[in-house]
């Protein structure tokens, strides 16, 4: 009988370092997706959800440590969350501090935006300041908006939105758009910011809400949700 084939002595030991590299990288990976900021840290932490999360429990995620939840409920001057009212509907019933979620389009006048907002938002002291979600920029609009009218038009719908909700915004802005336009500093509004794992500094001044895992996951829920801390 012939000798047994055997693999030289530095490819069992790149095939072991493989092993551990995607071992730990699993490791890793596993870890992020169920991390959360420390309680100590930020005693006050919630969620952030809308129709593409599933069918969400908010009674689960009150019980593993949820304080409140935000609900995307509109966007621009005419698209709403298929599942705002049922979410709406269901937060309620768990007993969880709520508000709601406009996803501001700049290529649209404030005041389409502003009627489409208000007419799915309940008018409700219980709820929560109001988030405007500033992501796009007016870059691929079908005609040139300004930066001067993308700031006055913003403006015109914060004022709108906040007489119907009867308490001022948060400015919920994304690192790309504040690169763009530079409004964190020039308007004066509570901010929500977002950065995985680590704390955001690309606004210049402090945020009130952090969305620190955009993709935490939890038998709360069928998908992966933005898990929320409020600065102490």
């Amino acid at each position: 009988m012939g000798r047994k084939k055997r693999f030289p002595t530095r490819w069992r030991v790149a095939a072991a370092l493989l092993l551990a590299a995607l071992l730990g990288g699993a490791w890793q990976w596993w870890t992020f997706i169920h991390w959360t900021p420390l309680r100590e840290a930020y005693p006050v932490q919630g969620i952030l959800v809308s129709a593409g999360d599933g069918r969400t429990s908010f009674v689960a995620f009150k019980a593993i440590g949820a304080d409140f939840a935000y609900l995307e409920a509109s966007s621009g001057a005419t698209r709403r969350d298929p599942a705002f009212a049922r979410n709406l509907e269901a937060v309620r019933a768990a007993g969880l501090q709520f508000g709601a979620v406009h996803h501001y389009d700049p290529c649209v006048p404030a005041d389409r935006q502003a009627a489409n907002f208000v007419t799915v938002v309940p008018r409700d002291d219980k709820l929560l300041p109001p988030a405007i979600e500033l992501d796009e920029t007016a870059q691929d609009c079908p005609h040139p908006v300004s930066d001067q009218a993308v700031e006055s038009e913003l403006m015109t719908f914060l004022n709108q939105v906040e007489g119907h909700a009867g308490k001022p915004a948060l400015l919920k802005i994304s690192k790309q758009f504040e690169q763009r336009y530079r409004l964190a500093t020039a308007i004066d509004r509570n901010l929500w910011l977002t950065r995985d794992r680590f704390e955001p500094d690309y606004a210049g001044r402090p945020w009130t809400l952090w969305t620190a895992n955009s993709a935490l996951r939890s038998e709360a829920s069928p998908g992966p949700v933005r898990w929320v801390v409020v600065q102490p």
